[in-house]
C-alpha cells in the first residue's frame, strides 16, 4: 500500500436519510443515530476507516449545523479537519473541497472517500479491497471506484457496468474499465443487469490522488475548480474562513454527474464485504438482532421497554415509553417524543412520502 503518511480519508457526513424518519430528521440525520448497536453509524464508519488511515489524516465534511455533533461523536478527529459546509451542496463539492484540503497538507495525498452512514459487515475484506484501491490510485493515473458485487436484484441502488478487465491486481481482485452508469433501475432491469455479471452496485466509494481529481475537474468541471481554486495552498485557518464565499458560488451536483460518468480514466475494483447503505427501516430490521419471535427492538435508552404478546417479525424503536404490541406482524413502529410512525415493513420505502407530505404542508417542526 502507499505510504500511510500520504493517505487521507474524506468522510461525508452531511446527508439526511428521509426514509428513516422520524428518527432521522434535519437536526439528527441517520449518520448520528445508533441503528445497529451502541455506536452511531458515523462512529462505526470512522473506526472502520481508521484501520486504513491515521486519525490525524481523517477529514470530515459535514454541514455547519452538525459541527458540534461531529466534534462530540468523533473526538479523535482534529477540529481543523472538520470541514463545516456553510450551505448544502452535493457530493462533487464535498469531495473536491475535501481533496483540496488534503492537498493543502500534502501534495502527494491519496484520498479514500467514504459515507458516514453505510454498513460493512466484513471489515477484514473491506480493508483488503480498499488497500488494493489505494495502491492502484497511488501508482496509476486512475480514478478508482469500488463497486459492490450485487447479492440480489434491487431497484434501490444505482449500477455501474464494467467493460474489459485491465489486469489482476491481487490474487483474487481484478481491475476493470468502467463502461457506464445507470441510476436506480426498475426491478426487471436490475434482474437483467445481474444476470450478465457485468454490473456492480454504485456505493459512491471512490479512491484517487488529489492531483488526479484536480485534473479531472480541470477537464470536466473547470468552472467549479475555478471557484474552489482559492482554497488550494491555504493553511487550515484561512481554508475554513474562505469557505462561505466559495459555497455561495459553487454548483450543486453529484460526483457521478460531474466527473464519474464523463471520466475516461475511471476504473473499478469489485468489493464483496457485506455493504449496505441502510436506506430504510426494513434494512435496519434485516441487520438487527432478532428475539425468539423475530422482533427487533431498538432504543436510545439503556433499558428497552417493550411488551409483546403474539407479535412477530416487527421492528420497534422506542425513545423510552413502554411500547405494547399484541397480535401484529411485519410492522415498523417508531415511537419518538413527538411522533409515532407505523407502517408495514414491506412499505418502508414509502416513509419518504410522509416526509414529502410534511414539506408540502410546511410542517417544518416535524422534519
Amino acid at each position: 500500500m502507499t505510504d500511510k503518511k500520504h493517505l487521507y480519508a474524506v468522510l461525508l457526513a452531511g446527508g439526511g436519510g428521509t426514509r428513516l424518519w422520524p428518527k432521522s430528521r434535519i437536526q439528527t440525520p441517520k449518520q448520528f443515530l445508533k441503528l445497529t448497536g451502541p455506536q452511531s453509524m458515523m462512529q462505526i464508519a470512522a473506526s472502520r476507516i481508521n484501520k486504513l488511515v491515521n486519525w490525524q489524516n481523517i477529514i470530515v465534511v459535514t454541514n455547519k449545523i452538525y459541527l458540534e455533533e461531529v466534534k462530540k461523536q468523533l473526538p479523535e478527529v482534529k477540529v481543523d479537519n472538520i470541514i463545516a459546509e456553510p450551505e448544502k451542496r452535493d457530493t462533487a463539492a464535498a469531495m473536491l473541497v475535501g481533496a483540496l484540503y488534503a492537498k493543502s497538507k500534502d501534495e502527494d495525498a491519496v484520498i479514500i472517500n467514504a459515507a458516514s452512514d453505510h454498513i460493512v459487515e466484513d471489515t477484514t475484506e473491506f480493508v483488503k479491497v480498499m488497500e488494493a484501491a489505494v495502491e492502484t490510485a497511488a501508482q496509476n493515473p486512475y480514478l478508482v471506484t469500488v463497486g459492490i458485487t450485487p447479492s440480489y436484484p434491487t431497484s434501490a441502488f444505482g449500477y455501474i457496468k464494467v467493460g474489459k478487465d485491465i489486469k489482476k491486481i491481487r490474487r483474487d481482485l481484478m481491475l476493470f474499465k468502467v463502461d457506464s452508469f445507470t441510476e436506480k433501475p426498475n426491478l426487471a432491469t436490475a434482474i437483467a443487469f445481474i444476470s450478465t455479471g457485468a454490473y456492480f452496485w454504485n456505493a459512491n466509494m471512490y479512491v484517487w490522488s488529489a492531483k488526479e481529481l484536480k485534473a479531472a475537474f480541470a477537464k470536466y468541471m473547470p468552472d467549479m475548480l475555478e471557484v474552489c481554486k482559492k482554497l488550494d495552498q491555504l493553511n487550515s485557518k484561512d481554508f475554513h474562513k474562505a469557505l462561505p464565499k466559495v459555497y455561495k458560488e459553487i454548483e450543486s451536483i453529484s460526483i457521478d454527474y460531474a466527473i464519474s460518468e464523463k471520466a475516461d480514466n475511471l476504473v473499478l475494483i469489485p468489493g464483496d464485504f457485506g455493504w449496505n447503505d441502510v436506506g430504510d427501516w426494513k434494512v435496519v430490521y434485516d441487520l438487527g438482532k432478532k428475539d425468539l419471535s423475530g422482533n427487533v427492538t431498538l432504543s436510545d435508552q439503556t433499558e428497552t421497554r417493550i411488551l409483546s404478546v403474539n407479535a412477530h417479525k416487527n421492528l420497534i424503536h422506542t425513545d423510552g415509553r413502554l411500547v405494547a404490541i399484541c397480535g401484529i406482524d411485519d410492522l415498523i413502529i417508531i415511537d419518538t417524543n413527538e411522533i409515532l410512525m407505523i407502517c408495514p415493513k414491506n412499505r418502508s420505502q414509502d416513509v419518504k412520502k410522509l416526509v414529502e407530505r410534511l414539506k408540502e404542508e410546511s410542517k417544518k417542526e416535524y422534519l
